[in-house]
């Protein structure tokens, strides 16, 4: 069963984050999906994406874009796995049980991105956290530190 890795953001937003994890992807060979709860977010991130550096570029798409099945990044609001991603990113309060329980799951990694800063994020992550220790998954908790680093806080099951 893959490892789940939740991202306690407290410096940063996710769209200044995103990028560099999905850069970091990439660099393995990865295939991502990134998942949204709402198409506003969803555009925004697209947005985010095309010009959050311009000395970089991370190749990306929609549904809207055709042929999702060649994108190395897909952005989606929907448990799918088109490009058959080997990680999987969730923001926004994104439910991470369902589209693990299908076909959207990757092959290597999930990883769920939340704001600190805001209560109902916080919230959502700690319920899911629970949902999914109780479904037997593998979790692991980092956060985000002074200096902008990640620190990991907690795993599950614990060593």
């Amino acid at each position: 069963m893959l490892e789940i890795a939740f991202y306690h953001l407290t410096r940063a937003t996710v769209e200044q984050t995103l990028p560099t994890l999905l850069e970091r992807s990439r660099a393995r060979g990865w295939r991502a999906v990134v998942q949204a709860a709402s198409e506003a977010r969803l555009k925004k991130l697209d947005a985010d994406l095309w010009s959050y550096r311009p000395e970089s570029f991370l190749p990306h798409g929609t549904k809207t874009e055709g042929a999702p099945e060649r994108l190395p990044i897909y952005l989606t609001c929907a448990d799918d796995n088109p490009n058959d991603a080997d990680v999987r990113f969730f923001v926004e309060g994104a439910r991470i049980a369902p589209a693990l329980a299908g076909a959207g799951a990757p092959s290597a990694r999930a990883a769920l991105l939340f704001d600190g800063r805001d209560d109902a994020e916080l919230a959502d992550a700690r319920a899911q956290w629970k949902e999914l220790r109780e479904l037997g998954y593998s979790l692991v908790y980092h956060q985000q530190s002074e200096s902008g680093g990640w620190e990991e806080k907690a795993r599950e099951p614990k060593s």
